[in-house]
């Protein structure tokens, strides 16, 4: 079997390709012929992500993808999702039940904080919220019921790191399972398994599809977790459409390649920024002077294509207006929600969440008004730098 990452995306899980196309077919259908032997059909009815009885049980091409990210992973097992969120959700509600608590961080994705402060109290499951950057406060918040602590690193917007081998050995002593949202740094960056951490999720729209014309989610874990997880996926009803699943395997074997060319961009990008008398603060773990650089370099094998900025302004008002204005005059950068594309992003994270997020809400995740988040692309490096200067010159 391979080993090394670029063969492992390109040629991983073949075998659930029974066909003898080169490249896996769409399996455009709902359901499959029965056999017609009625022990191999309550089989394929009960086995978890059987490929070949019913859409919503499993897909060829999802049984595919889920066995190149597991790889990736250093899992024994995958599912994949529509969505991101559907991934996220079913991963945790195959953890917890009411009465249950949750330790998590001040700094989530919008999704999951709203999973966590809305939908999870309607079911009787309490969330503990810590400052990330702060590792024995996550000891501090275990309480008697605690049955997870998630966690997400780099943090969605702030780019704030979280010890993942301290949160590994703090779950695995007190008998809690861990869970990190790896979407930022993607498998290429970093690997949560080599830390401790029990299961893995991404939302699978971002790098591991890469191309930003699909919606996917992925959780990886124990194969004995991943059928608890498949279980509930049935009930939810969360199948990845064939047509994404196809689109989400092609763009996984140019993951690899596609990465370290945003690496290195944002590198030059978040150097660049940091020098510029118009940007208040960069946020970068790729950089010396980000708080948390250590521990990311300890952590990580690159700093991924997320850059979190704060332009400069008198006021919060003035801020706000520099922001915008800097997005208004950008012409390779494309104002437009989601990350981890081709192409690069930004977005202003304080309107983007506005809908979601109370002001003081905002203050405890970091988002200020003249904050915007960054997703670069694999564009030639000069031409973004240049881009943002032009932009960033035409600020008063």
């Amino acid at each position: 079997m391979a080993s090394n990452t670029e063969t492992i995306l390109v040629h991983e899980g073949q075998h659930f390709n029974s066909t003898a196309a080169v490249t896996a077919p769409i399996f455009q259908t709902s359901t499959y012929i029965a056999d017609s032997d009625p022990a191999e059909y309550i089989k394929a009815a009960t086995e978890a992500k059987h490929p070949y009885f019913y859409h919503r049980h499993g897909n060829p091409t999802n049984s595919q993808v889920a066995a190149v990210v597991a790889k990736l992973e250093k899992t024994e097992d995958a599912l994949v999702f529509a969505t991101g969120m559907a991934a996220i959700s079913a991963a945790i509600l195959a953890i917890v039940k009411s009465g249950d608590h949750i330790v998590a961080q001040l700094a989530h994705y919008s999704g999951t904080a709203i999973f966590f402060k809305e939908f999870l109290a309607d079911y009787g499951i309490t969330v503990t919220a810590v400052d990330q950057t702060d590792t024995a406060a996550f000891a501090r918040a275990i309480q008697a019921n605690t049955k997870l602590i998630y966690i997400e690193t780099p943090s969605n917007p702030n780019l704030n790191i979280t010890d993942l081998k301290a949160v590994g050995e703090l779950a695995r002593q007190r008998g809690i399972l861990s869970m990190v949202d790896n979407t930022f740094a993607s498998p290429i960056n970093q690997t949560p398994r080599d830390f401790g951490i029990d299961v893995i999720v991404h939302s699978a729209t971002k790098y591991l599809g890469g191309h930003s014309d699909l919606t996917a989610g992925i959780v990886c874990g124990s194969k004995d977790y991943i059928t608890k997880v498949w279980k509930r996926s049935v009930a939810l009803g969360a199948s990845l459409a064939p047509m994404d699943s196809w689109l989400l395997l092609r763009g996984l074997k140019t993951l690899n390649l596609r990465v370290k060319q945003i690496n290195t961009n944002a590198l030059q990008l978040a150097e660049f920024l940091d020098q510029h008398p118009k940007i208040k603060s960069v946020s970068y773990p790729g950089l010396s002077n980000h708080p948390q650089h250590e521990l990311a370099a300890r952590q990580m094998k690159g700093f991924s294509g997320m850059i979190c900025i704060e332009v400069d302004g008198q006021d919060e008002e003035q801020a706000f207006k520099n922001a915008q204005s800097l997005i208004n005059n950008l012409n390779i950068f494309i104002n437009a929600a989601s990350l981890g594309g081709v192409e690069s992003l930004i977005v202003h994270p304080a309107s983007m969440w506005g809908g979601h997020h109370t002001k003081a809400q905002k203050e405890i995740s970091g988002i200020t008004m003249g904050m915007l988040r960054i997703s670069v692309g694999i564009e030639h490096a000069t031409d973004l730098v240049d881009d943002l200067d032009q932009a960033l010159r035409k600020l008063g």
